[in-house]
């Protein structure tokens, strides 16, 4: 079966729509390269288009109705949007659900040294990454510095223009004879992707011109201790005491504050179009921004909901969905249950009810097919660039371990729905069988006993610092995605 290229279905109007869409997905990629800075830059769009906080609708007691938007973030990391339906919320949901974490460098608690003349913070990485891709690029810090007094001090080095960046090193090739005879999982070990930070060492004066005690001046306490103590004398890790000099007087942070600190290392730049016909992305963290982005935008762009639509996105996929924000904690449940209260339809079983009769895209990025190593892919059954949204009907590994696995009465009724309003559409594995595989938060959901798929966009260097996309297909996924939270009822 040959899936049409969506670039060939677009008139002149289509193309607006879809440079527009791209334009603002480039401009979530850039404010939003941690978890925290994308939930600020969700909570900032959806407040503007009418959305209000779940927490403060407990708190005044007020129910909530059809057409309500409420939203519940959990810890700064995940949120929960929801758009009361027509119908009961017992009757089921529409639910987009995808991740905002991606893999990267995280800073150690214990991370800064100086070794060699450089200062540098210890990192360890987070999720599936090639740690040779890390090497030699520029890289900006962000997150945010809680001291003990709780405040928060929020950091973002190397995005500007004028900002510095930073960089981990790599060996010289004159030089790497024995590191080139290494497997590419251990060509750069871990505990070699630290961060230099610094290399200009602090001096300290010999006081020069200031008084003593006893009223002599400084030059004459200077002789009496000999000459070492004219000369201006190096500071112990003079480069760490440097950068920590920088950091009090630029954030007003100490070494001990590293303790309570979330710093992420990610690529330094924006994201950009690719390609000379512009056709393509090329950014950070679009696994799975790309889908969050998409789904976000479909729930404020929906016209009519017969059913509640909810977007649930999430921290931690790629980790293994653990922990309080991940999607295997009960913040979702809870927020589920809570809109119910306020709605008059909460109880227990009706929760049960509710979770079990609803429809589930678990919105997540696919592998492109990259003629490059086409002997990973099985061609028949692969995601193509341009080609538009991609559903998983399962992913896993080996035998399908892991998998979700959907059920075919599903994806007969998403098919209906995609094909009634036109949109293009492919359906994809993996990869070969046995090569590799991945997972999804789908399997977490469908625990509830809802119908879930894994639908979204065909990506090109996945879990690489720069990933690629195509413009058609995150259109189409948008699309998708509207025609899913209107019309999916099963």
């Amino acid at each position: 079966m040959e899936r049409k290229n969506a670039w060939e279905t677009y008139g002149e109007a289509q193309l607006q729509e879809l440079e527009k869409l791209n334009r603002e997905y480039r401009d979530f990629l850039d404010n939003g390269k941690t978890e925290r800075e994308c939930i600020d830059t969700i909570v900032n769009t959806i407040e503007a288009e009418g959305y209000r906080e779940l927490e403060s609708l407990i708190e005044s007691g007020e129910q909530v109705k059809e057409g309500d938007k409420v939203y519940s973030v959990c810890m700064n990391k995940s949120i929960a949007m929801f758009r009361v339906g027509k119908k009961p919320m017992t009757q089921g949901m529409n639910i987009l659900g995808a991740h905002i974490d991606s893999p990267r460098l995280d800073v150690k608690q214990n991370p800064l040294y100086e070794d060699g003349g450089m200062a540098y913070l210890d990192t360890h990485y987070y999720g599936g990454v090639k740690k040779y891709q890390w090497v030699a690029l520029p890289l900006a810090i962000h997150g945010v510095v809680v001291k003990k007094d709780g405040t928060t001090v929020e950091m973002n080095v190397g995005e500007n223009e004028d900002d510095p960046v930073f960089f981990v090193s790599d060996l010289l090739i004159h030089l790497a004879a024995e590191q080139l005879k290494k497997t590419g999982a251990n060509v750069i070990e871990g505990e070699a992707l630290d961060l230099i930070i610094g290399s200009r060492p602090i001096t300290l004066g010999s006081g020069a011109g200031e008084e003593n005690k006893d009223g002599d001046s400084a030059e004459a306490a200077a002789e009496n201790e000999g000459e070492e103590s004219q000369e201006k004398k190096k500071a112990k890790e003079a480069v760490k005491a440097g950068i920590l000099g920088i950091l009090k007087e630029n954030y007003g942070i100490e070494e001990e504050d590293f303790l309570s600190a979330e710093l992420e290392i990610v690529p330094a730049g924006k994201a950009r179009e690719a390609g000379f016909d512009r056709s393509l992305i090329l950014g950070y963290g679009q696994d799975d921004r790309v889908c969050a982005f998409t789904s976000m935008r479909a729930m404020l762009d929906v016209k009519e909901a017969e059913r509640t639509i909810c977007c649930i996105l999430v921290d931690k996929e790629e980790i293994g969905s653990v922990g309080a924000t991940g999607m295997q904690s009960r913040f979702f449940e809870n927020a589920v249950a809570e809109l119910m209260s306020l709605s008059g339809e909460y109880s227990e079983l009706n929760l049960r009810r509710c979770l079990a009769r609803s429809c589930m895209l678990s919105s997540d990025v696919s592998a492109g097919f990259d003629p490059s190593y086409a002997s990973c892919f099985e061609k028949k059954n692969a995601a193509f660039m341009g080609k538009g949204m991609v559903f998983n009907k399962f992913t896993g590994s080996r035998g399908k371990s892991g998998s979700n696995d959907a059920n075919a009465e599903y994806m007969a009724h998403l098919r209906s729905i995609l094909d009634e309003r036109g949109i293009v559409y492919q359906t994809a594995e993996l990869g070969k069988v046995d090569v590799g595989g991945g997972g999804t938060i789908a399997y977490i959901l469908a625990l509830y006993g809802m119908n879930v798929i894994d639908s979204g966009v065909a990506v090109l260097n996945m879990h690489a610092p720069w990933e690629a996309t195509s413009k058609a297909d995150v259109y189409e996924t948008y699309r998708g995605y509207i025609a899913f939270a209107e019309d999916a009822a099963m």
